[in-house]
């Protein structure tokens, strides 16, 4: 195979490496940060009312950015021909003097009077004419500008509002007001402004798009943290728990050989039940069968810690955080208990820390899982998916290369490392080393044939690559192997977008996926991207509804909520300003809506 690894041809994000490597626990399968790593020079929010001019270079100081606050500063040669015309005793027409008013007022800002600038803005409002629409809605601004630097941020508001009332479309109250907002905790009027402030700078101002980033992070981490007290409990799909248990490599629960059953024997129950549940990937039953071997006596049951550990697993699984640790925290206080029984409930409780965003517990808990079973694969590889997430590259890779030197013959684990070479490859920036991770795909290929895990990572190594028709070849392969894998397709259609924009691919892709996998999370979260990116809002909308449904950690519904609440928030301010959606679509494509899956 004659295939070219070019340095530097792509960048990774969070997301994407957590979609590769198929570990729904680690950090959450669709979790994806919004990424502005291309604005990184950009601050918010530091200097009142400059989102007009975010981006530019400032180079003359502190009074500079001051007049960026407030509209209409009059020139120092203006000033003086004003005042000769006053001396000459020219009647100037109400206009002219409201606007003589607003540059006192403007003065007094620049000089940090705001309590005189007020009452400056106060004589140009009354002496103005209301026909002059423009002029009112500036000197409301300037004026809220005023409060805002003596953080009055009710009358910000109602200034601002007052401004909007005579130009509906001025960019620069509506980030005032935003700030306000924001600046009250009334996160859901702050989101609406940012988002109007974006469309009518036509996405083009890095600040607001910083600014606007953090107010939808910020709301979707109120409305997860609801959606978590409030959420019912959902049983993943088949494929996505067979994703997880196939991670690991000597799993007690797997492994466990049961007695076999015969024709005399009762109806199983507890544990035995749940098991064969498993088996027969009635997942459903799981947990109601472990509890019954929990709560039953001592006399009846044989397989209590076993019970623990699968329902606390299955918990896991279905994003019940608090159930979960306190199965694992049974177990672990249980100094009688099998210690690989121990071991594997210091490995989930630790997934679960992760999941919760509690990193140090976690890596805690898988040092003292290796004190335990130093032996034990699973906690090198488990502790390894972890670290590549969290983007310690080096660390991730010394234990994988512990898990493979005490499993040789795990395919996942062995091609996981191949893709950590891969990232540490691309981090470095050392081509020899890239070029040499394809070869060891080849040999991870030909070891293991059956593995999808070989197939998919290598298809989306060439992706990245843009080496997308080599690509298309592996994607093949894998379906073959796992033609209703969902993520497949979703990967897929990912491909299909960066490769040939070709969005109509794409969606029946996710829709494919959706339909063999009706609680793939990822399906539903992705399509909705597409949706906005179509200006089919209120669709994108009800697949993040959707999606919310399936989500287990809380990074992901922090995550999902923003999108939901991005598109929400566009639905509403497209239909205050009276502008076509597909107009702000093309407008987005280089700007906050734009997600890191397109």
């Amino acid at each position: 195979m004659a295939t070219f690894l070019n340095i530097n041809s792509v960048k990774l994000n969070k997301w994407q490496v957590a979609l590769i490597l198929g570990t729904p626990l680690a950090i959450g399968l669709g979790m994806y940060v919004l990424n502005r790593s291309s604005r990184d020079g950009a601050k918010s929010g530091k200097t009142p009312g400059n989102s007009s001019d975010a981006g530019k270079t400032r180079q003359k100081g502190k009074i500079e950015k001051q007049n960026l606050s407030i509209d209409g500063t009059a020139t120092d040669a203006e000033l003086e021909q004003k005042k000769k015309s006053a001396e000459l005793g020219e009647k100037m027409s109400p206009l002219k003097e409201a606007n003589n008013y607003k540059t006192e007022g403007n003065n007094c800002y620049r000089n940090g009077k705001y309590d005189e600038a007020i009452s400056f803005y106060d004589k140009a409002i009354d002496k103005c004419p209301t026909e002059h629409r423009t002029d009112m809605a500036i000197f409301y601004q300037n004026r809220a500008a005023s409060y805002e630097m003596l953080k009055k941020w009710n009358k910000v508001k109602e200034d601002c509002t007052l401004s909007l009332e005579y130009n509906p479309r001025y960019a620069k109250a509506y980030y005032r007001r935003a700030r306000a907002h924001e600046a009250t905790r009334d996160m859901t009027e702050c989101l609406d402004d940012v988002t109007a402030t974006c469309i009518l700078e036509m996405f083009q101002n890095n600040n607001t798009i910083m600014f606007a980033d953090r107010v939808l992070k910020e709301t979707g981490r109120i409305d997860a943290e609801k959606g978590l007290r409030d959420r019912v409990p959902v049983v993943p799909s088949s494929s996505f728990i067979d994703t997880y248990m196939r991670s690991f490599i000597a799993d007690p629960l797997q492994t466990l050989v049961l007695p076999e059953p015969t024709e005399n024997d009762a109806p199983p129950r507890g544990f035995i039940r749940a098991r064969r549940a498993f088996d027969e990937q009635k997942y459903d039953e799981i947990i109601a069968a472990c509890t019954e071997e929990i709560e039953s006596s001592e006399a009846e049951s044989q397989y209590k810690v076993e019970a623990l550990l699968m329902r606390g697993t299955f918990h896991l699984l279905c994003g019940s955080f608090a159930d979960s640790k306190l199965d694992f925290d049974a177990i672990l206080a249980n100094a009688d208990a099998d210690i690989t029984l121990r071991t594997y409930a210091y490995i989930r409780r630790a997934a679960l820390f992760i999941q919760t965003e509690e990193r140090e517990k976690g890596l805690a808990d898988f040092a003292e899982a290796e004190k335990l079973t130093p032996d034990n694969p699973d906690v090198y590889h488990q502790r390894a998916q972890i670290l590549l997430l969290l983007e310690q590259i080096d660390a991730a890779l010394v234990e994988f290369d512990k898990a493979v030197r005490l499993a040789p013959n795990h395919a996942i684990a062995n091609v996981q490392k191949c893709y950590a070479e891969y990232r540490l490859a691309l981090m470095s920036g050392d081509q020899k080393s890239l070029e040499r991770v394809i070869k060891d795909f080849e040999l991870a290929i030909k070891k293991f044939p059956d593995c999808v895990e070989c197939y998919s990572l290598m298809a989306q190594v060439l992706a990245d690559q843009q080496q997308f028709p080599q690509a298309q070849n592996f994607y093949d392969m894998a379906m073959k192997r796992a033609p209703t894998n969902p993520a497949l397709l979703v990967h897929q259609a990912i491909m299909m977008l960066q490769w040939r924009g070709d969005i109509d691919a794409a969606v029946s892709l996710l829709n494919r996926a959706i339909e063999v996998d009706p609680k793939c999370e990822l399906a539903y979260e992705t399509l909705g991207t597409v949706e906005v990116q179509r200006a089919q809002l209120r669709r994108a909308v009800e697949l993040f509804e959707k999606a919310l449904l399936y989500a287990k950690s809380q990074a992901e519904l922090v995550h999902v909520y923003s999108l939901r609440n991005a598109a929400l928030a566009q639905i509403n301010v497209t239909r205050k300003l009276g502008i076509d959606m597909n107009s702000v679509s093309a407008m987005a494509q280089s700007g906050f809506m734009q997600q890191g899956a397109m």
